[in-house]
């Protein structure tokens, strides 16, 4: 199974989640609300849950092994970083570009 494509739906700035993000495997199966977390000075993912009557969460869908988690994981953290910097250019040149009247 490949990764084809990696989107970025949305950045924050402020606490531990960093971003929220989709992954289309081989073209053909998205999966939503993967989340891009920082903590104890590392960033990992976090596989779509939801939460159970007890108050505990489960995966909605999750990798069955560990080499295919450390793919995605690499994969998905590396997008951020990529798209991360590309976002903040883009704010910073439109700031350059704008007109003050």
């Amino acid at each position: 199974m490949q990764i084809t494509d990696i989107k970025i739906r949305k950045f924050f700035d402020e606490g531990p989640m960093k971003a929220v993000v989709s992954v289309t495997f081989d073209d053909c199966l998205a999966v939503h609300d993967i989340k891009v977390i920082y903590a104890r000075d590392r960033y990992f993912i976090v596989m779509p849950s939801r939460k159970n009557p007890d108050g505990t969460y489960r995966d909605i869908v999750h990798p069955i092994n560990a080499e295919f988690r450390a793919k995605l994981e690499n994969a998905v953290i590396d997008a951020y970083h990529v798209q991360r910097v590309a976002a903040e250019h883009d704010e910073a040149e439109a700031a350059e570009n704008a007109v003050i009247i």
